[in-house]
């Protein structure tokens, strides 16, 4: 194979390309309603599914829809808002507050069709009573150093929202509403993706607090009390709000994983697949298939011709060192070649399918059998900067980054370990 990096990257495309929602949306749209139509939603991917919408859309349409800065696709008929993800801001606290109002203005003839991806969660920000913005923005931050995963974290988020975990569908009944999903979370459960607006809410109160106190989090006070009160749970299965709802999952990690095998099978390389759904700490994730990998090799599993191991899903990164920059992929791949030592028939690119690895730039990064001599050449530890959570900076500076801007989708992080005869 004469560019093992290139191989990678393309198996990647086209894992992305199987979630774009020009094609994977149109399919679950609904037929007009004898009123007006509205297309309301959040998330990276919720401006390309907007625009999708729209291009598919024969009668009257109109709507708003909130994505993260960088993210925004041109509509005609649907406005489009940019927030700021993943710690919320005054615009996507604005934005949600119109949400709320469209869907008020709904009556029984009427169609809301609900478009919600990853990163809603942040961008689709209306706190509840008592809580300020300053208040959900403090609560991010100490979320994501907590080492929590997206369902937990996910669990606190939706009580202390007025439009999260099924609030926005309250908002919207009597009228029908079309939920269209693109999964960024393992199982796929429609609750937790962006917080699950407009879907019933299995989670409670009770289960908020206990998240809290099992990662040993300190949220400002007025989360705290809000919890505590427990007022006013959630709507959950069975509720009357969710009569009129319908729900399509659009968009799945393992389409896209299935895509990338695909893809591979058609360059001749094995595709293995470890699941769609992996959680756990990165690194240790990145530990055991190294692990595997090298018992592969050691058995001469590989000895046939070149496999691909793929694998989604997404994993937790406890902040624990200095807080350096970069993401579960960038510390994944790290991690992965430190474990693998320079190994010559390996090579590794792990990327989250949005195109934003944590809060950087970069989807992820690609390492190679030279990984670490280029880093010991630059001077750099790699252990150190796996230890500050900086792979963001030691890829910079050793090279391997994985830059692709905005893809205007999200089924979360796509990894493809390249394992050569």
């Amino acid at each position: 194979m004469d560019n093992p990096q290139d191989f990678l990257r393309s198996l990647f495309d086209a894992g992305v390309a199987a979630a774009n929602p020009m094609l994977c949306v149109p399919p679950f749209l609904p037929s007009p309603p004898k009123g007006k139509t509205i297309v309301i939603g959040a998330g990276k991917a919720s401006a390309a599914m907007a625009r999708a919408v729209e291009d598919n859309w024969n009668g009257e349409l109109s709507g708003l829809v909130v994505t993260r800065y960088g993210f925004s696709v041109p509509c005609e008929r649907i406005e489009i808002i940019e927030a700021s993800h993943p710690v919320p801001d005054a615009a996507g606290r604005a934005a949600a507050g119109r949400i709320v109002e469209l869907a008020k203005s709904l009556g029984p003839d009427d169609l809301c069709i609900a478009v919600i991806s990853g990163g809603a969660s942040a961008v689709l920000t209306y706190p509840a009573d008592g809580i300020k913005l300053e208040d959900k923005q403090e609560l991010n931050r100490v979320l994501l150093r907590s080492g929590a995963n997206i369902i937990e974290m996910n669990c606190i988020r939706k009580h202390l929202s007025a439009i999260k975990g099924g609030r926005l569908a309250q908002a919207i009944a009597p009228a029908r509403v079309v939920t269209l999903l693109i999964s960024d979370v393992p199982g796929d459960i429609p609750g937790v993706i962006g917080s699950g607006p407009t879907v019933p809410d299995e989670t409670t109160f009770a289960e908020a607090l206990a998240i809290i106190d099992k990662y040993s989090m300190q949220p400002p006070k007025a989360i705290i009390e809000h919890l505590l009160k427990a007022e006013n749970e959630t709507p959950t299965v069975g509720d009357p709000v969710f009569n009129n709802m319908e729900l399509f999952m659009a968009g799945r990690p393992k389409a896209s994983l299935d895509a990338a095998a695909v893809a591979a099978k058609a360059a001749g390389v094995r595709p293995i697949l470890l699941g769609d759904d992996i959680e756990g700490e990165t690194r240790n994730v990145a530990r055991e298939h190294a692990e595997i990998i090298l018992k592969m090799i050691e058995a001469h599993e590989n000895a046939g011709g070149p496999c691909v191991i793929l694998s989604g899903g997404e994993t937790t990164v406890s902040i624990k060192g200095e807080g350096g920059r970069g993401g579960p992929n960038g510390e994944y791949a790290l991690a992965m070649a430190l474990a693998l030592d320079g190994n010559k028939k390996v090579y590794a690119l792990s990327g989250d399918t949005d195109g934003i690895d944590g809060s950087e730039d970069n989807a992820g990064a690609i390492i190679g059998p030279d990984t670490l001599l280029h880093a010991k050449d630059a001077g750099l530890d790699a252990m150190e900067y796996l230890e500050n959570n900086d792979s963001y900076s030691f890829f910079e500076k050793a090279g391997g980054l994985l830059m692709t801007g905005p893809t205007y989708t999200n089924v979360n992080d796509l990894r493809a370990v390249l394992v050569l005869p």
